[in-house]
């Protein structure tokens, strides 16, 4: 017979070795899988049991439970039983007996079809009402054809949406971010259903929504929370920004008006300003200057041109009261075969400029089919020809600068050594090779120009300088 000194040396060996990790291991383990994966843990042993219900943070998204491969669109008996795995698991994550502790945050991505918000209402809300929850992000995502995607669905899904606000005020205390995909507002106000009822809200996402196609959207919620405000791909003519006193970031990528897309009107928080977009044909370039007037607390700008023609129109000095606090400064998109001298008007109208980072796009046909001819949607590029300021002698405060897209071009080398006149106090220079592009283009099967070898390296660095001393400079391919 064994003694017990040799059954209590082969207990560890028969344990698996994760099982013996302290509960705060196993559960850093867990945030890294998607919830699926985190709740069939479960059923390992009895040590893993109650794991997947002490996870501070849950993160329970539809798109876990879709069967592989994806479809495109999704298909609608593929999105149903996804729903219905989904509201299966979160009824079992939130229960009260099963909570080991209070969840700190959920982050809930679904799709509205069918009655699924009205099951997932009260188990959000009960959870809310008995402390289990803090925090809410609320994702609506949309997996149906892009074709059948009208006014009237659109309509659908904001009457749908306020409808769950209105009959399930509870998961309104703790909804502090929402993104919502294909929603129209034009029969809704917009103020009153994602402001006046949702008071918590801090981070608000819009995708391909609008408020009636190509009309003013106006936002004026002086009561509101809201700090971050991303729009991507939206309908709006134009979006006013009446009153959002505590906004800190606003994000525009892509928008569809003719003309000057934003006012910013009474913002006064707004620090980060990203505004990206390709001109098209029908668009016509605006004044910069115009769409910040009274901004003053931009510490952090990004500009955009996705490799096609300036979207603003040359200006300076009429940008210097929106850049007074300018800090970092992002130009992005710029076409390879264009000048990049025309940038430093930016630190002529913002000399406070710490950090500059110019992205040169070599992809000529991204995200579009090797037929596809770019005349018939996008203006001609032309190279931008502003007016510089040749008598200003004040020097400029830039630390750092940054190139992405970075090749031996005599346009760039010009460019760097203007800034090097100016800037006493530039003590780094980092040269980057291209963007990585998620769209098969042209680009892909070039062969990179970025100088790789410590000879190329070296000649850069010499045909900067002309001999003269040179802040550091960094090659990151």
């Amino acid at each position: 017979m064994d003694s017990p000194m040799a059954k209590k040396a082969t207990k560890p060996e028969e344990e698996d070795r994760l099982s013996v990790l302290p509960d705060d291991v196993l559960l850093s383990i867990l945030r890294k899988v998607d919830i699926s994966t985190a709740a069939r843990t479960s059923s390992l042993s009895t040590r893993w049991r109650q794991l997947p219900w002490l996870l501070p943070e849950l993160n329970i998204d539809v798109s876990c439970f879709l069967p592989a491969p994806r479809s495109d669109p999704i298909e609608a008996n593929d999105m149903q039983e996804a729903m219905v795995a989904l509201t299966k698991a979160t009824r079992s994550l939130l229960s009260k007996p099963h909570r080991g502790s209070t969840t700190t945050r959920l982050d809930l991505v679904i799709y509205l079809i069918n009655t699924f918000l009205s099951d997932l209402g009260p188990l959000v809300g009960d959870a809310v009402d008995c402390g289990l929850l803090k925090d809410l992000d609320l994702t609506i995502h949309d997996g149906t054809d892009a074709l059948d995607r009208n006014e009237e669905y659109m309509l659908q899904r904001a009457q749908d949406i306020y409808g769950f606000f209105t009959a399930y005020p509870s998961v309104l205390h703790c909804l502090t971010k929402l993104s919502l995909y294909n929603v129209c507002f034009s029969e809704l106000d917009i103020n009153r259903v994602l402001f006046d009822s949702c008071k918590e809200l801090k981070h608000l996402f819009l995708i391909y929504c609008d408020t009636g196609r190509h009309t003013l959207c106006k936002i004026d919620a002086p009561n509101s929370k809201l700090s971050v405000l991303e729009i991507h791909f939206c309908r709006f003519e134009m979006l006013e920004l009446v009153c959002l006193p505590k906004l800190e970031k606003l994000t525009w990528y892509h928008w569809l008006s003719e003309y000057s897309p934003l006012l910013l009107c009474y913002v006064p928080s707004l620090g980060e300003l990203e505004l990206s977009s390709a001109l098209t044909l029908k668009h016509v370039p605006f004044k910069l200057s115009e769409v910040l007037h009274g901004t003053t607390s931009i510490h952090t700008l990004t500009l955009d041109f996705q490799g096609e023609k300036l979207w603003m129109q040359p200006e300076m000095k009429q940008l210097c009261t929106a850049f007074n606090k300018l800090r970092k400064l992002s130009v992005c998109g710029i076409f390879v075969e264009f000048d990049i001298i025309w940038t430093t008007a930016f630190l002529v109208a913002a000399p406070s400029i710490e950090i500059l980072c110019i992205e040169v796009l070599d992809h000529d046909t991204c995200g579009w089919d090797e037929n596809y001819n770019r005349k018939l949607l996008f203006a001609d590029r032309k190279n931008p020809e502003w007016e510089m300021d040749s008598h200003s002698s004040k020097n400029w405060l830039l630390k750092e600068l940054q190139i992405s897209g970075f090749r031996p071009l005599e346009q760039q080398f010009t460019f760097i050594r203007a800034l090097l006149e100016r800037a006493p106090n530039l003590q780094t220079i980092v040269l980057k090779g291209d963007i990585e592009c998620v769209w098969d283009c042209v680009a892909l099967t070039r062969e990179s120009l970025f100088p790789k070898s410590e000879a190329d390296q070296e000649m850069v660095v010499r045909r900067i300088t002309d001999g003269k001393p040179l802040p550091r400079v960094i090659f990151h391919e």
